[in-house]
């Protein structure tokens, strides 16, 4: 890795690099399997032309390849004009690192299409999509067993499933075509709760995080989620869901809401459904009657509150405006939003930084259970739904029956009965599975934390946990 000049603020995956050698330093690796870990293993750049309005439009798209140390590879494809190799290079990387602290089988991948999907018609855009999706699967890059992408920003459950059912028509014969990509619609062989996934996760790690009082002591707050002020930049899907789940679920108080064309602010609060429908309506926020409007959305991010939200694009958070950052907690809900300058700035300051390759890894954790679907070919819980249901039923009329004869008038309530007596379904068995791994990598990375010398923040921790599994993966392998 190229270092960046003293003051300078490094690029996207040279902060990645830096944040991942901070780890590094602190483990016992032989030097040659610390560069083979850190290293990309390989990028591929596709340049392909689609014939649109009368005219063939080249496109360039990437898919980078991090780490095999675990097969398939796994990493979203985003549509962004921004997109660019080092950026794929830099999100495959932390690909692999989620992919390890959530102990999901996968290595790191990532794809990027240069476009502003915004620009084109919808069969216009299938009509790019198709023809990416042969560029990478003619050459693998797209597999159910070798590469799986997902949605991430600029694409979703349409686009994947453009890019399964080209798969499928290029391999004919395979049986678990679908599991090729994941994020795909229910009626595409989707699973229930992967569009909320990400932001579901974003709740969970940080329900996890108050469920530890010195943790949250240690950023100078206390208590649980139940009243505490939350700033969210990006009401895309990650933050919208985020900032939804958390404010009806948990109570917390949604104060400001950034996005493109500006922000929202409310001391007393946001209604997040109504300000999604207005951006859904207007394309912005701009002209919201919920809350005061802020031209410059980015001054948002630096009024005082007890959790930032940044879950839009990698950067938000520089060493320009890193002092003036008033939040006690950051999440980050988006990949990089963080810089390494950023990040030391902050961590100086006392700010607790719950870092993305755990705080977001909600999306791959339930892109991991599409795939085992789309493996196994069978719904989660149709085979134990009703049977689950059958022996609650024989203990709930065992009560009843023991009440009666005791001579007791009390039943069980209704409400009780209609909860209890239900088996989980696809979307529930999803949920508990996605909350289980969030808790589960939490207490990995908090006894690192808490335990190793010189371990002062999460991310540290969590970069060790990360690096450790995939060194050992690859001893197993004999490097």
């Amino acid at each position: 890795m190229s270092a960046a000049p003293a003051g300078t603020e490094p690029g996207f995956r040279d902060s990645v690099d830096l944040m991942s050698n901070r780890a590094v330093a602190h483990l016992d690796l032989p030097r040659g399997l610390e560069e083979k870990i850190r290293v990309c293993n390989a990028t591929y750049t596709v340049r392909f032309g689609v014939r649109l309005r009368g005219d063939i439009h080249t496109f360039t798209g990437y898919r980078s390849v991090h780490s095999e140390h675990m097969e398939p590879v796994k990493g979203g494809i985003r549509y962004a004009t921004s997109v660019n190799q080092q950026e794929v290079e830099a999100l495959a990387a932390l690909m692999t690192y989620k992919c390890a602290l959530v102990e999901t089988p996968f290595g790191g991948s990532k794809g990027g299409l240069c476009i502003d999907p915004r620009a084109w018609e919808e069969d216009e855009l299938e009509r790019i999509t198709r023809r990416f999706a042969y560029e990478l699967v003619k050459r693998d890059l797209i597999h159910p067993s070798q590469n799986v992408p997902a949605p991430d920003m600029g694409t979703g459950e349409r686009e994947m499933a453009w890019i399964a059912d080209q798969y499928a028509r290029m391999h004919t014969t395979d049986i678990n075509a679908r599991a090729c990509v994941t994020g795909k619609p229910l009626a595409g062989g989707g699973i229930a709760g992967r569009v909320e996934a990400t932001g579901r996760g974003v709740q969970y790690a940080l329900r996890e995080y108050f469920r530890h009082p010195e943790d949250v002591a240690k950023s100078g707050l206390a208590g649980t989620l139940d009243g505490k002020r939350v700033i969210v930049q990006g009401l895309g899907n990650v933050g919208y869901h985020a900032a939804k789940f958390l404010s009806e679920e948990d109570g917390c108080k949604v104060i400001a809401i950034a996005e493109r064309d500006g922000g929202l602010f409310n001391p007393l609060g946001l209604e997040v459904e109504r300000v999604r429908e207005w951006i859904a309506k207007h394309g912005g926020v701009r002209g919201c009657p919920e809350g005061t409007y802020v031209e410059h959305s980015a001054l948002l991010l630096e009024e005082e509150c007890d959790i930032l939200i940044p879950a839009a694009m990698e950067g938000v958070i520089h060493q320009q405006n890193a002092d003036r950052i008033r939040a006690a907690v950051i999440i980050e809900a988006a990949n990089g939003p963080v810089t390494a300058l950023a990040d030391e700035i902050l961590r100086r300051k006392g700010c607790v930084i719950i870092p993305d390759l755990y705080a977001n890894a909600g999306g791959v954790t339930v892109s991991y259970f599409e795939w085992v679907k789309n493996l196994s070919h069978i719904r989660f819980g149709r085979m134990q739904r009703r049977q689950e249901e059958a022996r609650h039923q024989l203990l709930v009329d065992e009560l009843d029956r023991v009440l009666r004869k005791a001579g007791l008038d009390d039943t069980l309530s209704e409400s009780f009965r209609k909860r209890y007596l239900s088996g989980a379904d696809e979307l529930e068995l999803v949920r508990s599975g996605l909350d289980d791994t969030m808790r589960t990598a939490y207490q990995s990375m908090r006894e690192v934390w808490h335990t190793r010398d010189g371990i002062e923040d999460l991310r540290t921790a969590a970069y060790i946990v990360s690096i450790e599994r995939v060194a050992d993966s690859y001893r197993t392998k004999g490097l």
